[in-house]
């Protein structure tokens, strides 16, 4: 389990951290389903940027997107540069090949920034609704951290990789089903439970869980059926769509 853990706070954050002695299927498995967990400190900083501003009165939008830009920093904007790649992909043919090629490139396009222009868009406005609810920036850290659950999705068993090399061989299928159901539903039962403490109604807890789930399940599905499987990227722009959908469901 201690390797999991360094390969999950490794990949899904820029903190410092000792590298695991051994990657196996086993590890990045496990590493997928406690992705949540490994993310707190990112949670944790979101949380703390959105209370200090809150406190500061300074005006919520601005303090989203300061917030959102401290979470991409966090991440080293991996998940952003996935999110640019797929959009790409997706749009650039319909020739699964192609469409790898693109992906690989690395050089954002017109589909792939406007993608990120939307997608972060979405983020900051609705994290600024959040923020001014009760315990709002509580609900803003449960949100980044719930979002990566998606990759318990991304990763479960039956999807492939798309290529025979890269970050998705070992990650891919490496999830059992039972797992990533259960990751959801600790997942929707700790959104109902912080919502509720919140004083906001439990029930709205349900539906920000049922919202990331839905909408990164989509986008999974989409980029397994074009590009026969799924690549690091697409882990990357699940994350971000799938926080985008907790977010304005929350907001």
């Amino acid at each position: 389990m201690t390797n999991s853990w360094r390969l999950a706070v490794g990949t899904l954050t820029a903190l410092r951290w000792r590298h695991p002695t051994v990657v196996d299927r086993g590890v990045a498995g496990r590493a997928m389903v406690i992705a949540p967990l490994a993310v707190v400190p990112l949670g944790l900083l979101v949380g703390l940027v959105s209370w200090a501003g809150r406190e500061l009165e300074l005006a919520p939008l601005a303090v989203a997107f300061i917030a959102v830009g401290a979470l991409a920093l966090g991440s080293r904007a991996l998940h952003l540069d996935g999110l640019s790649d797929v959009a790409d992909g997706l749009t650039a043919s319909y020739d699964r090949e192609r469409s790898l090629a693109v992906m690989k490139g690395g050089t954002a396009g017109p589909a792939g920034a406007a993608a990120l222009v939307v997608v972060l868009g979405i983020q900051a406005v609705s994290l600024a609704a959040v923020l001014s609810a009760p315990r709002g920036p509580v609900v803003a850290g449960l949100v980044v951290c719930c979002s990566r659950a998606i990759l318990s999705v991304c990763c479960a068993r039956g999807i492939p990789a798309a290529r025979a090399d890269g970050l998705a061989v070992t990650y891919a299928g490496a999830v059992g089903r039972a797992s990533a159901v259960v990751a959801w539903l600790l997942v929707a039962l700790a959104c109902a439970g912080v919502l509720d403490w919140a004083g906001w109604p439990w029930w709205r807890g349900l539906v920000v869980a049922g919202a990331g789930l839905l909408v990164g399940a989509a986008l999974t599905y989409r980029c397994v059926h074009r590009f026969g499987g799924v690549t690091g990227d697409v882990f990357g722009a699940a994350i971000e769509v799938t926080l985008a959908a907790m977010l304005v469901a929350a907001s």
